[in-house]
Formats: C-alpha cells, sequence, structure tokens
C-alpha cells in the first residue's frame, strides 16, 4: 500500500499569525482613538484591513502552499472586480465634472439654506 505524505504546518506559525492580527486590529482601534481624519484614516483603516484579509487567506486558508492555479482561480475574480470599481469611480467622476462644466454648480438640496 502507498502511503500518502500529509503535509503538516508548525503550530507556532498559526500563533504567531494570531498574535500579528491582534495586533493588526490594535493598530486599526488606534487609528480612531488618535483621531486621525479624512484620507489617511480611511488608507490606515483600509490598510489594516487588507493586510489581515491576507494573512487570513494566506495562512488559515493554506493558500500559500497552494499550486499557482488555485491562487488565480480565488484570487484573480476579486482583483478584476476591484479593478472595474476603480474604472467605474474614475467614470463617475469624469461624468461629474462635465455636468457641472456644462450645467453649471448644482443648487443646494431643499431645505438647506
Amino acid at each position: 500500500m502507498a502511503h500518502d505524505e500529509v503535509q503538516q504546518h508548525p503550530i507556532g506559525i498559526y500563533f504567531a499569525i494570531w498574535g500579528l492580527l491582534f495586533v493588526l486590529s490594535a493598530f486599526s482601534y488606534l487609528v480612531d482613538y488618535l483621531g486621525f481624519e479624512s484620507y489617511t484614516r480611511w488608507f490606515l483603516i483600509l490598510l489594516f484591513m487588507f493586510l489581515k484579509a491576507g494573512f487570513i487567506i494566506a495562512i488559515f486558508m493554506h493558500m500559500r502552499w497552494e499550486r499557482l492555479a488555485l491562487r488565480c482561480a480565488i484570487l484573480v475574480p476579486p482583483g478584476a472586480l476591484l479593478v472595474l470599481v476603480a474604472l467605474m469611480a474614475i467614470e463617475s467622476d469624469f461624468t461629474e465634472n462635465i455636468r457641472f462644466d456644462v450645467f453649471g454648480t448644482p443648487a443646494a438640496p431643499v431645505g438647506h439654506e
């Protein structure tokens, strides 16, 4: 009988990633606690969110040890969607600017004098 080898990952890596996720979450809460505002706040929150998601996908979903075809099948479609969302955001800004150029500045909403 052939004996299939099962790859065991050291438990220490899981504990290290849990600790890192805890630290990244603490940094994310510190962004609000320290009072960052505007684009800096959103950049830091999104950065910590993407870092945490990346570590969860890489380690706990075992993506780090999977073959390239499976990684691409899972990671490329969301990446393509993010590119399309970015293109739509750029297009919407362009359309809004053209409307302001043609029709003038928008009127204030009713009740906001």
